[in-house]
């Protein structure tokens, strides 16, 4: 796995939870900001404000999302690039899952 994400982007991954169990991140991305390559294990994203994402897995893909409000969404682990694509501040969590 990639680097970790708060070592790669401090400014935007803050840890305000952890225990064996779990890792929750908050995120907060101006627009137009993006990411250098980190590695996320599989997660639960929760968007707190509705936004628009492009992720650039090192493999090469590229994936656009939409990501909704108050929405839970499953994302696997993936190592990627992240750029905020929409016109507002990224804010949400991230609940990393460590087993």
């Amino acid at each position: 796995m990639a680097e970790d994400a708060v070592k790669v982007a401090p400014e935007i991954y803050k840890v305000v939870l952890e225990n064996d169990q779990v890792r929750v991140l908050e995120v907060r991305m101006a627009p137009g900001a993006k990411t250098d390559v980190h590695g996320h294990p599989a997660l639960v994203a929760i968007m707190l404000e509705a936004g628009k994402v492009r992720f650039s897995e090192s493999g090469g893909e590229t994936t656009e999302m939409e990501l909704p409000a108050g929405q839970p969404m499953y994302l696997p682990a993936t190592d990627h690039t992240t750029e905020n694509t929409g016109d507002g501040e990224l804010h949400g969590y991230l609940v990393e899952l460590k087993r």
